[in-house]
């Protein structure tokens, strides 16, 4: 269990204050990673490379491409856990002062 405390000492003394202290699960502030990328992403990669392997019996196409794609997952999460919303974010969003 983590505790958030305050960090500041405030206009009213330097003492923490009663009752401001909530005990916060680790699980609460970690990202959900399946095998170190993101839960989303690594569902999506497997059913991708399992209909390629399976629906179009490429066994080794879709071996390779759950390779390579789980690959660049978890290299991007390690950079950043949060890198998949923020580049949904960045490709929904239109271009402003473009020259």
């Amino acid at each position: 269990m983590v505790e958030i405390r305050s960090l500041g000492a405030g206009p009213f003394g330097g003492g923490q204050a009663e009752g401001f202290e909530v005990p916060l699960h680790r699980s609460l502030t970690e990202p959900i990673l399946l095998g170190g990328a993101p839960r989303g992403i690594a569902i999506l990669n497997g059913t991708l490379a399992a209909a390629m392997g399976l629906g179009l019996q490429q066994w080794i196409a879709g071996l390779l491409l759950w390779l390579a794609g789980h690959s660049l997952a978890v290299f991007a999460a390690k950079r950043d856990p949060d890198f998949a919303p923020i580049l949904a974010r960045h490709l929904r969003q239109k271009v402003h002062l473009s020259c």
